[in-house]
């Protein structure tokens, strides 16, 4: 691409199919200043050779915009002429960002951070954000028992989910309300992992890459939205009320990471999750941490409670556990809450990965934290047909799903399988409903219909 003026400023992206489409769209999309040259990927697989669309780039990109590695970023930099890298996406060290910083500046070109005033959407009704110093922290459980509690108070809640727009570019609005819904989708299971659980609580989810469309569609039906983050973003929208997850089984992570410090700082509320699954020194390092992070912020705490639907196929079984495929890959866990159920039944985890075949088995290697269980990694028709093989490689008794995503149906898996779900709940003198609904007093409840 050549740019067309002496003042115009070339600009590169930095992203992972997310974040970095939404702050193009609010932020230079539009603006005859500057010109966005190209994105690049990481985290993601499958994304990098790939163009965003035309359709959604405006007149100024009829060929839309090609997405490269991230890897290339120096090469790139000289090649296209970059004036400024724009850092856009999130769960990464604030040493990762830096570093990419370094390479921009070593090369001439700018760094920047985009902040709130840039890239968050105005709301015409209240927006109740939850999102996380880490990936994995619950943030969706959290949503969920929100969802249940303005509907209890005689609200009326949707969810806007953070983009996943991993399989297709061409869904600027994604709407969800039914399982009809997923099957024309043609979704990866990590879309499928975030959305299907609020479908199954009867809660419409909306996301997509246009977001001032999906705030508007959204917005039409609801008077409340429940902002669910991903990974540990920002919210695209402007919070009246910020919930923060802090992960106890994780202390020391909370300044640790980019953005999820800025969540910890920005927070009305900051809750520590998981609070059965972390010893009384797991949970007050995180509550110190929080405190001393941000001072002004209410402190609860919240027990993520398990159930498992068939619990003879895992107590004193042998069993593979399939995990949350974010939350353990580059979230950072080695392994989540279907391991801890599995356990607690007296069940012993099969190791998979000697039986771990073709993008899995790269996933193992990818990323050696990874305990003795099974990421469930989708991204791709190919990638579901390794996951499908290495699950079935595996010589065990039954299968203990700790992924929200229905693999049973997505996969025809044919082995006895047992699910683990969450709820979160209040402890003792702490209510997170109570806070959320005194702040929203005085919020006009609306009748979508006749809006």
């Amino acid at each position: 691409m050549e740019t067309q003026g002496a003042n115009r400023r070339n600009v590169l992206i930095l992203g992972a199919a997310g974040r970095d489409f939404h702050n193009f769209n609010v932020c230079y999309r539009g603006r005859p200043a500057c010109r966005v040259v190209a994105f690049t990927a990481t985290q993601i697989p499958g994304i990098a050779a790939r163009t965003y669309p035309a359709a959604l780039c405006g007149p100024d990109y009829p060929e839309g915009i090609p997405i490269h590695a991230e890897s290339d970023l120096a090469r790139l930099i000289a090649e296209l002429r970059v004036d400024e890298v724009a850092f856009c996406y999130s769960d990464v060290t604030h040493a990762h960002v830096m570093h990419l910083a370094s390479i921009a500046i070593a090369n001439g070109a700018s760094f920047r951070l985009l902040g709130p005033r840039d890239t968050m959407l105005e709301s015409p009704v209240p927006v109740i954000a939850v999102v996380a110093a880490r990936t994995g922290a619950g943030k969706s459980t959290v949503t969920r028992y929100l969802a249940h509690t303005l509907k209890l108070a005689g609200r009326r809640p949707v969810v806007v989910r953070h983009p996943m727009p991993y399989g297709r570019f061409d869904r600027g609005v994604e709407r969800y309300a039914e399982w009809e819904d997923f099957l024309s989708a043609d979704l990866t299971f990590e879309e499928m992992e975030e959305y299907q659980p609020h479908v199954d609580d009867g809660t419409v989810v909306y996301a997509g890459i246009d977001y001032a469309n999906v705030l508007a569609q959204a917005a039409a039906e609801s008077d409340v939205i429940l902002w669910d983050g991903g990974n540990n973003d920002l919210p695209f929208f402007r919070p009246a009320l910020t919930v923060t997850l802090l992960d106890p089984t994780r202390p020391g992570e909370e300044d640790a990471y980019f953005p999820g410090e800025a969540n910890v700082r920005a927070a009305d509320v900051l809750v520590i999750g998981k609070a059965n699954a972390a010893s009384a020194a797991q949970v007050g390092a995180s509550r110190d941490a929080g405190r001393a992070l941000n001072p002004r912020a209410t402190i609860l705490e919240m027990d993520f409670a398990y159930s498992v639907d068939r619990p003879a196929l895992v107590r004193d079984r042998k069993v593979l556990v399939v995990e949350d495929g974010p939350s353990v890959t580059h979230g950072g866990l080695g392994e989540a809450g279907g391991a801890r159920a599995a356990r607690q039944y007296g069940a012993t985890l099969v190791d998979p990965r000697p039986y771990a075949t073709g993008s899995i088995a790269a996933a193992y290697a990818q990323f050696p934290h990874l305990g003795p269980v099974m990421p469930a990694l989708g991204y791709s028709a190919q990638q579901r047909e390794d996951l499908r093989q290495s699950i079935a490689n595996v010589p065990c008794d039954s299968i203990v799903l700790g992924t929200p995503a229905d693999l049973v149906t997505l996969l025809g898996i044919e082995r006895p399988v047992a699910r683990v779900s969450y709820r979160a709940r209040d402890l003792p003198g702490d209510s997170l409903s109570a806070l959320v609904l005194e702040r929203l007093q005085g919020a006009p409840l609306r009748n979508p219909e006749a809006a």
